[in-house]
């Protein structure tokens, strides 16, 4: 069974500090009991190099004197905790230093070379050198010696390397290090040349063993990189600068992914990585759990161990706070798979690049609108989903865009926005408009076709947009321009100049069951979250999914709703999520205290009426309402995470 209550245990010691001194077996395992641990990620091999075990494939930590590693797995083994073993792959400061043949090389340009160099920082080495061999010589020596459950390697990703070798082997296959097409291509190779070797150094040993390649995040449509693993995490601490609403994005991706187990990755720590001394209150580790496990993920909690070896009692305490809550919540929790009405085709799977801000206003729209969604590629099921949502960029593919129009004409709800669905100046799908270009003034304003917050005004839309012309459509908004745009011959007041009223043409057109927002509506949402941005999406949102969502809770925008699945038991739990964050400091995102929401208003669609509806874990029945498929029910409290069983 997959553990799903895991801690990362970081152990990145320089060479010259005490190591290991005070590591009590005991102590080690009273530590992951307080904390309800049933899995740890051990070290074999840290970011400066040294390893913690006796060893002939690399060097043992000058101050240690003993089998560091053979104890932290002895000490887990004799409690039936999972070890799967940390090495890092893509640092190793004492071999950068003792091998420049082996160093990345960031640049053609050996000034900047020269200024990473010497940077204080750990250094990247180049998988396409003999480093590659010494890398997997360590994991072999792990596997032989050892016959860990798994092998976790960090700091893996495709990067382009201008070292001797890799200009060498690049002019031997006919590419040219001048083309930003040839180095990207390149780097994928080596990349794969990498995990092929890697994997091989483990299988040689383990056919069971689990594989887990860290580059911090998973690429959305890269199947190569994604099979490389046995499973995956996904590395998302809110407080180091990823924020609450990054976790999700990823999360909707990956549980799209049939059949593949994967661990939601926190830190114990106040801001992030590497950081001795630093804790967040126990509500945020309880939130960021939750959170976890509402999405279909087990859980991680990254922590460091202080060189001296000793397990700090306050963090497993910390710890502990929020994995006995998660391990009385696993029953429902076991085999279960996400619901989702609505799919995102990921603008990053689409593009290749990475943080797409379409993809990120996208998620974000979601998350405060409470629906049920994933985020897919074009190699997925489209008609697995009531809606497809097509945020802002091009979509290149013939194939995927035949893929869109057959998912249409069997009744599919479509909302494309910006440049997506626009093949050769003209709409690809029929909206009941002519596509007319791209307009050239930015900013623009919106005019709604209904009621907003603020009433039926003029609202300013910082981003691009696109200009239409109605046939047979419904309008739900209009667009007018600025008076000009703003230069520096030719400018009004602080930042923009007023819209003219003396013209307005169509914006948003609706035919049927397919939506076009004549912005990019979700990276303007991403990079400035007007409001307005929001209430147009909604509106067109819930005017062509009617009476079609699964779940509706009135809950506030900052909560997380998500619906799974226990076929095998035959339910469904709803999860409802809720934490008041604040911002400390200059940009750290923090959870304190508890605020609770009272008195939820939820209705599930379901085929038949429920047996009964289940507050869980503590199993206490509410009453329910049932009509026309619907079962009715109020949560009378929530506090930061609540489950609700709906049992057939």
């Amino acid at each position: 069974m997959f553990r799903k209550r895991q801690v990362h245990l970081d152990f990145h010691t320089n060479g010259t500090l005490p190591v290991g001194k005070n590591f009590s077996k005991e102590q080690f395992q009273k530590a992951l009991k307080t904390g309800h641990v049933n899995s740890i990620t051990v070290f074999s091999k840290c970011h400066h190099g040294w390893s913690y075990h006796p060893t002939e494939a690399n060097e043992m930590h000058p101050e240690l004197d003993f089998d560091l590693l053979g104890a932290q797995l002895e000490a887990c083994k004799e409690i039936d905790v999972n070890a799967p073993v940390y090495i890092s792959a893509g640092f190793d400061e004492k071999e950068y230093i003792k091998r420049p043949e082996w160093r990345y090389r960031c640049s053609p340009d050996i000034n900047d070379c020269l200024e990473y160099e010497n940077e204080v920082h750990f250094h990247l080495l180049c998988f396409n050198t003999g480093y590659l061999d010494f890398l997997c010589r360590q994991i072999e020596e792990v596997m032989q010696k050892y016959n860990p459950c798994g092998i976790f390697l960090d700091i893996v990703y495709p990067k382009v390397c201008y070292c001797e070798k890799c200009v060498s082997d690049m002019k031997a296959l006919g590419m040219n290090i001048e083309n930003e097409d040839d180095r990207q291509k390149f780097a994928v190779m080596t990349l794969n040349k990498y995990t092929e070797a890697t994997n091989a150094a483990v299988r040689k040993y383990s056919d069971t063993a689990t594989i887990f390649h860290n580059s911090g995040h998973i690429p959305k449509g890269d199947y190569g990189f994604i099979k490389a693993n046995t499973h995956l995490e996904l590395e998302s601490l809110p407080t180091g600068g990823w924020g609450y609403d990054h976790f999700p994005l990823s999360a909707a991706y990956v549980r799209s992914l049939n059949n593949t187990d994967y661990l939601g990755m926190t830190g114990k720590f106040h801001h992030s990585w590497g950081e001795f001394g630093g804790f967040k209150h126990p509500n945020a580790l309880i939130y960021e759990t939750s959170l976890s496990i509402a999405n279909g993920a087990g859980c991680s909690i990254g922590d460091q161990m202080h060189p001296l070896g000793e397990m700090n009692m306050s963090t497993y305490g910390l710890i502990g706070k929020a994995y006995s809550l998660v391990e009385e919540k696993e029953p429902w929790i076991e085999g279960a798979a996400n619901v989702a009405d609505i799919a995102v085709l990921s603008a990053e799977a689409l593009t290749g690049n990475r943080d797409v801000k379409a993809d990120i206003g996208a998620n974000r729209m979601l998350l405060e609108n409470n629906c049920l969604y994933n985020f897919i590629d074009s190699k997925m099921d489209f008609f697995a989903y009531k809606m497809l949502i097509l945020p802002d960029v091009a979509i290149l593919s013939e194939e995927t865009i035949e893929k869109i129009k057959a998912y249409a004409n069997n009744g599919g709800k479509i909302i494309a926005s910006g440049e997506a669905l626009i093949k050769d100046g003209e709409f690809a799908l029929d909206f009941g408009a002519t596509f007319k270009g791209e307009n050239e003034y930015n900013p623009t304003y919106f005019i709604p076709c209904f009621e907003t917050v603020n009433g039926t005004t003029e609202y300013l839309m910082r981003c691009n947009s696109y200009k239409l012309e109605a046939v047979d459509c419904e309008i739900a908004a209009y667009m007018q321009n600025p008076y000009f745009n703003r230069t520096a011959e030719h400018f009004c007041s602080h930042a923009h100049a007023p819209n003219n009223p003396e013209e307005s043409f169509p914006a948003v057109a609706i035919k049927g069951n397919a939506a076009y927002i004549g912005w990019d509506i979700f990276t303007a949402y991403a990079r400035h979250g007007h409001l307005c941005f929001k209430e147009l999406f909604t509106y067109v949102l819930k005017k062509m999914m009617g009476d079609e969502l699964t779940v509706t809770a009135n809950v506030p925008d900052r909560a997380v709703v998500t619906y799974t699945r226990q076929e095998k038991e035959k339910r469904n739990i709803l999860h409802l999520l809720y934490a008041h964050t604040t911002i400390r400091g200059e940009k750290t995102e923090v959870i304190e205290d508890i605020v609770p929401l009272n008195n939820v208003e939820c209705s599930v669609k379901c085929a038949s009426k429920p047996s009964k509806v289940l507050l869980v874990p503590t199993e206490t029945e509410l009453e329910f309402e049932f009509n026309n498929g619907i079962a009715k029910f109020t949560v009378p409290e929530v506090n930061i995470h609540q489950m609700v069983a709906v049992e057939d």
